[in-house]
Parts: C-alpha cells; sequence; structure tokens
C-alpha cells in the first residue's frame, strides 16, 4: 500500500509540526508589541525569577545549539532584555540576567501568551485540556529519553 498526502496530514508529527508553526504565527504579534520574540520564551522563563544562567547552560534548557543561542543572547542584550555580569565562581564565564526593563515587561507578556493559548484551546473542555497536555508530555518525556539514550 502507498503512503499518501493524507496519511502524512493525518500524522501526529505532522500536526504537532503545523500546531507549533500555528501557535508562534498566533503569539509572534503579541509579543512582538512587548519588544519580546516567540524563540526567547525559554530564556525569559528560565531567567524571569532573577536567575542568571551561562550560555552553555541556557543553550542546553532551551535545547538549541551553542551558536544559535549566542545569536539570541546577543540581539536580546542589545535590546536591553538581559545584561551580562562575570560568574563569581569563574572569571573566564559570563552569567545572563533579565535587565529591570525586562521584568517590568513580563508580567503583560505572560498575559497574553495565556490569552493566546485560552484562544487556541477554546474548543476543547477542561478534560480534553488535560488530557492533551498529559499526551503531549509523556510525548516529549519519551523522545527527551530516546535522545539521552535512556530509552
Amino acid at each position: 500500500m502507498q503512503y499518501t498526502l493524507e496519511q502524512h496530514f493525518a500524522q501526529p508529527g505532522h500536526l504537532i509540526n503545523r500546531l507549533a508553526r500555528l501557535m508562534a504565527r498566533l503569539g509572534e504579534p503579541r509579543v512582538r508589541e512587548l519588544g519580546f520574540g516567540v524563540g526567547q520564551m525559554p530564556v525569559l522563563a528560565t531567567l524571569k525569577d532573577g536567575a542568571a544562567y551561562t550560555q552553555t547552560q541556557l543553550a542546553a534548557i532551551a535545547k538549541i545549539e551553542q551558536p544559535s543561542m549566542a545569536q539570541m543572547l546577543t540581539r536580546m542584550e542589545r535590546d536591553g532584555l538581559v545584561q551580562r555580569a562575570p560568574d563569581p565562581k569563574d572569571k573566564r564565564s559570563v552569567l545572563f540576567s533579565l535587565t529591570p526593563e525586562a521584568k517590568r515587561r513580563l508580567p503583560k507578556l505572560w498575559k497574553l501568551l495565556g490569552e493566546a493559548n485560552k484562544e487556541a484551546l477554546a474548543p476543547f473542555t477542561p478534560e480534553e485540556i488535560a488530557t492533551l497536555c498529559s499526551l503531549l508530555s509523556r510525548m516529549v518525556q519519551h523522545l527527551e529519553a530516546t535522545e539521552n539514550g535512556a530509552a
């Protein structure tokens, strides 16, 4: 039997990829109005409580390559969102943290992203949302474990 285009479009991988792109398009204009980018969300969420991390740590948390993280942090620093300081434990390392201005804008950002999620999930009941989150979380955990050689 031949694999059809309709079958491809019905596969979970394709649907998740399409959903991720649609969610980014839904969120991007909202975050852009506050001077942020959707791709910065992992860094912003990691640093939101006043934490400071190295570029290497942030790249690992965000699951992106070092060069991409370096470019992102450079742009974020240029835009006044992050600041760098020497690591007191290792003078060769630099720690990144949010600027006071970025921290001031974060509550509005989380509110706008919450509204976007609410819009996207409008067709679902609370039980369906819980099931969806549970299934997606299991899939992420499985793939991360597989990627790390644990599965």
